[in-house]
């Protein structure tokens, strides 16, 4: 897989001639069809169209591009703190309990499928159900399990309320209620047996009965994945009508409930099968809208010098961190750890490696540098900023015992040290701050290698199974407290959290390929990480900022990581054909694998060029 961004990949070149052909002709701005004509984008979330994939958002090939022809209840923004805030969806509006003990939906009036039927509760329940067979966040199935869904109550045929079970509740229920995609009942009604909701009743009690129920509703998911509509049927603004090897071609939605809004009339997603292929889609001008790609500084000036090209900057809420596997020696002494983030200069691996699309780290805290400040106040500025500092590097390599011959740093008993960092060959952004931490640390005594790995997926296996010394990892996935810290202090560094009770496996076991200490030392007191990150699962905003500065702390003196860049979210548009891009960077990118620009189209906000 190549490397189209950090980010959604937490998810060969074909010619733009191949990718293109068969397809339709590209059609001016403010052209025919009721609309603007055709708008051509890339699903930056998945390399690669195949054309044989049924329209089916769960299908992980599945020709279902969220926010186009597939919809979601609502869609969450990138807001600093708060999870819950969203931008409509099948919902027209929602209320959240005081205490976020339940939140009841309003569905748009007037929507539609593109066959004509009404949008109804009934579709809405009946999605939950597909969601509880996926594992999605709110509806779980695993007993006491944090922001898990209790009931699904049809009000009436536009009204739903879902309750919280309150056992084990979680600030960020709203979210994964709101993040559920919304599809046809009288479609996908056959993939859940008819007794679903009793078996779903059944599978929330203890024994081997209940069990063995979570077992069946869990096998549903392979169906549930491999079903395959006769033809798409979209309540979005956009309907599939065909693909092929090069391009996906979907047409407008007359039904959909804001039609007279949306400003084309075909949408047409390009294949490509790594960033090269986008980047030239993106200089020669083909592409209204692509989301965040990786581009060095040469590709980036030739996108943004091509007739009608801009890049609207915005917030992501993702670093980029070296992490270290501290059951292999000499990463298990925190002073080598130290050492390593005083000779690694920041700033200059950002400029090699994403001067657009990242901001160097200030300091290694766990949280992106713009959420900071609202979640740990002055605490960011009192940090240890561990600015480039040879000899200070030298004092903690000391410390750990590590010896200087010849100048080239050894481990304690004399052997030859040489720190190896992993990443995936296409990940262009990953490798050249590989690349350049290598040339910093040889400079500095420090031998050092970069080993490239096949593709992501391989490569997180092998991480996980604790083959790498050190590696990339994405960490601060805001805005919820909890999915900040838990890339840091959560199952991959051993801790795990079922049903509100943590426990703690050691190195090497359950997927602890961290290997950190189960204690740390925090302003002179013991802490446990884990169990702090576990409270921000279950903890409101103003109640998770004290846990949030002891876990910033704890990050900082012990570096699990060393935060390198903080992403910043870069959206490529064209002026050429449409106009009205949104400027706010709270609905500048969805989570997930939403389209976010379908969204704005679906909200009225893109303009066909007059």
């Amino acid at each position: 897989m190549k490397r189209v961004a950090a980010v959604v990949a937490l998810l060969g070149l074909a010619t733009a001639t191949a990718a293109c052909s068969g397809g339709t002709p590209n059609k001016s701005g403010g052209s025919g069809g009721g609309g603007g004509g055709l708008f051509t984008t890339v699903d930056v979330t998945r390399p690669g169209l195949d054309a044989s994939a049924p329209a089916n958002p769960y299908n992980p090939k599945g020709n279902s591009f969220v926010g186009y022809n597939a919809m979601n209840i609502a869609y969450v923004k990138n807001h600093l703190t708060d999870p819950n805030q969203a931008l409509p969806g099948i919902a027209e509006s929602w209320e959240i309990a005081p205490d976020n003990s339940s939140i009841t939906l309003k569905l748009q009036p007037n929507a539609k499928w593109s066959d004509g039927k009404p949008v109804t509760s009934e579709d809405v329940k009946l999605s939950i159900g597909i969601a509880y067979t996926q594992g999605s966040t709110a509806f779980s199935i695993t007993p006491g399990a944090a922001g898990a869904a209790g009931e699904v109550t049809v009000v009436d045929e536009k009204t739903l309320k879902i309750t919280q079970d309150m056992a084990n509740p979680s600030p960020k229920f709203a979210r994964g209620v709101l993040d559920t995609i919304v599809l046809p009942a009288h479609i996908w009604n056959g993939v859940l047996p008819a007794d679903f909701w009793d078996k779903l009743k059944a599978a929330r009690g203890e024994g081997a009965e209940a069990e063995k129920v979570r077992e069946e509703i869990t096998g549903l998911g392979e169906k549930v994945i491999a079903f395959a509509p006769a033809k798409d049927v979209s309540a979005g603004p956009f309907v599939l009508e065909r693909v092929n090897p090069g391009e996906a071609l979907l047409s407008k939605n007359p039904n959909f409930y804001n039609a007279a809004n949306v400003a084309p009339s075909q949408v047409k997603f390009l294949n490509y099968t790594g960033n090269e292929q986008i980047w030239n889609y993106l200089t020669s001008g083909k592409l209204d809208h692509s989301g965040f790609v990786a581009a060095p500084t040469d590709v980036m000036n030739r996108i943004k010098q091509s007739a009608g090209n801009e890049v609207i900057k915005g917030y992501s809420p993702v670093a980029v961190s070296l992490a270290f596997n501290q059951s292999k020696k000499p990463y298990d002494n925190v002073h080598v750890r130290r050492g390593l983030a005083y000779l690694i200069n920041r700033e200059e691996v950002t400029k090699v490696a994403s001067p657009e699309g990242g901001t160097a780290a200030v300091t290694t805290s766990g949280i992106h540098q713009k959420a900071a400040p609202s979640w740990i106040g002055d605490t960011l500025g009192q940090l240890e900023p561990y600015a480039p500092d040879a000899a200070k590097a030298e004092e903690e390599f000391k410390k750990a015992g590590l010896q200087k011959k010849d100048g080239k740093w050894t481990l304690a008993d004399g052997t030859p040290w040489k720190v190896s960092m992993n990443a995936p060959s296409g990940f262009t952004d990953w490798v050249a701050a590989q690349e350049n931490i290598k040339s910093q640390l040889v400079k500095n005594g420090v031998d050092a290698e970069v080993v490239t790995v096949a593709d992501y997926p391989l490569y997180l296996q092998e991480l996980a199974a604790g083959k790498y010394d050190a590696g990339f990892w994405l960490i601060a996935l805001g805005p919820a407290p909890y999915d900040i810290y838990q890339r840091l202090y959560g199952a991959s560094n051993g801790w795990i959290n079922v049903a509100g009770k943590v426990t703690h496996a050691a190195p090497g076991k359950s997927g602890n390929w961290m290997g950190g200490p189960e204690e740390i030392e925090v302003d002179g007191a013991k802490v446990n990480p884990g169990e702090l990150t576990a409270k921000l699962n279950s903890t409101a905003a103003e109640e998770a900022k004290p846990i949030m500065v002891q876990l910033a702390k704890a990050a900082n003196q012990d570096l699990p990581v060393i935060q390198l860049w903080d992403y910043v979210n870069n959206q490529f548009v064209n002026n050429s054909r449409f106009t009205g891009w949104p400027r706010d960077e709270e609905i500048l990118r969805s989570g997930g694998k939403v389209q976010i620009a379908g969204v704005w189209i679906q909200l009225g906000m893109v303009k066909p060029k007059q």
